[in-house]
């Protein structure tokens, strides 16, 4: 989980700065990317409206806050309010983080004469990636702490997750919304995010078991085992 923190967090910050500094061989592929998806969402509406209906309503922003508040609730109700903490808080980091990169680089989205869908504030990174990444991310490995082993439902909840978060940056492509760059700076710093939550956790987890942390405070929070 270290090596996939520093791997993505370092990929998402060599991506930002070639975004920023405007990278030739970069805004070409993105823009080529981007002009033939938009070409086959104004010549197919109807595969464009289910696009639409997948980005806006089952896998957007809203919908994945919504489940990760509704993982923050059972947390608490069960006793692990710890790890409820650590879940509200890196969803809330995460908010601040993309708003704070998109003030920061203030990437323009594309612009088109006959668009299919429109969306505000600037591209990068997209917060419909980055948030289905995080969601999706610390999801799973909630579950993972308590359900996986011998859990047949495993392996499909891990396909949904994938499909969600490869699936919602395709839509936001497809859509005429976002650069590619902006939906893989999604998905780089949304994993980031989730690494980092479960090292520090885990972290805090290891103190508290030591002989000398406070094993009463950690006692909720390792209810499942940390993994």
């Amino acid at each position: 989980m270290r090596s996939s923190a520093v791997v993505t967090g370092v990929l998402a910050v060599l991506l930002l700065v070639c975004v920023a500094a405007g990278w030739s061989p970069l805004l070409s592929f993105d823009r080529s990317v981007a002009g033939e998806l938009h070409r086959s969402a104004v010549a197919h509406p109807g595969f464009t409206r289910a696009n639409r209906v997948l980005s806006d309503w089952v896998w957007d922003p809203v919908t994945m806050r919504l489940l990760a508040a509704v993982a923050v609730g059972l947390l608490w109700w069960r006793g692990e309010r710890w790890l409820a903490v650590w879940v509200a808080g890196t969803s809330l980091l995460t908010v601040g983080l993309q708003q704070g990169l998109k003030a920061l680089v203030g990437r323009d989205r594309p612009h088109w004469p006959d668009p299919v869908d429109s969306a505000r504030y600037a591209a990068f990174p997209s917060g419909h990636a980055m948030t289905a990444t995080v969601t999706c991310g610390l999801l799973l490995w909630v579950l993972a702490l308590h359900w996986r082993d011998g859990w047949r439902g495993w392996g499909a909840l891990t396909g949904a997750a994938v499909v969600s978060v490869l699936g919602v940056g395709w839509t936001r492509v497809y859509l005429g919304v976002h650069w590619p760059s902006d939906v893989l700076g999604g998905w780089l710093l949304g994993w980031c995010c989730v690494a980092v939550a479960v090292l520090t956790y885990r972290r805090r987890e290891a103190r508290a078991a030591s002989p000398g942390g406070n094993g009463a405070e950690g006692g909720a929070g390792r209810a499942g085992g940390a993994r």
